[in-house]
């Protein structure tokens, strides 16, 4: 129980470093969480107009979830698992924010490309395919993340299909907003401007 802790605390402090908010102050852009939606990640990153830390945002975000699960599986499953979960609930609740971070989508597949790469592959191919279908960001959140624990059963295994869902669980709660615009018609989609939209899933 201490090791798992352990891996829970140390992949905690992993995912809570927010890196959006870290790479647009070093640009000059000021705080990230007074423009557009507030939110860290990188979709709101993006609405600065610096494609370029977007990206950035995007791929630092997915690998410390892909870190914390790789680190943590050189000590066997459960510090893997434990290790991943805590950098998944660093990102969304960071202690330096005053655990008000990201939605946690990037760092969600990134953890899923540390358990097993081909059920991180097939869980961003299926964000992909159904962002370029309906072109909504965060409806491609919500059922890749509703079907990552039905992928994980036949990937990897049921203790991975278990971390999918208590992440599937937090990713429909930080989406709360984004659920409810959706089910109204509001939300707006990909390539649609929208000032101060709250519309962020990364």
């Amino acid at each position: 129980m201490l090791e798992l802790a352990i891996a829970i605390a140390l992949g905690y402090l992993l995912g809570s470093i927010p890196f959006g908010l870290l790479l647009t102050k070093l640009a000059g852009l000021g705080d990230i969480r007074k423009i557009g939606s507030g939110n860290i990640g990188a979709t709101n990153v993006l609405r600065t107009g610096r494609k370029d830390l977007a990206v950035a945002t995007l791929l630092l975000d997915g690998g410390k979830g892909t870190a914390a699960a790789l680190i943590g599986a050189q000590f066997g499953p459960d510090i893997m698992v434990a290790a991943a979960l805590g950098a998944f609930i660093g990102h969304l609740f960071p202690v330096w924010l005053k655990f008000n971070g990201g939605k946690g989508v990037a760092t969600f597949l990134g953890v899923l490309l540390g358990l097993a790469w081909p059920l991180g592959v097939a869980a961003c191919a299926s964000w992909l395919l159904i962002a370029f279908v309906t072109r909504y960001s965060s409806l491609s959140a919500l059922l890749t993340a509703a079907a990552s624990p039905i992928a994980a059963w036949y990937i990897v295994s049921p203790q991975v299909a278990g971390l999918c869902a208590a992440m599937a669980v937090l990713i429909f709660i930080r989406h709360h907003q984004n659920i409810r615009r959706l089910l109204k018609g509001e939300e707006p989609k990909i390539g649609r401007k929208k000032a101060e939209a709250d519309a962020g899933s990364a």
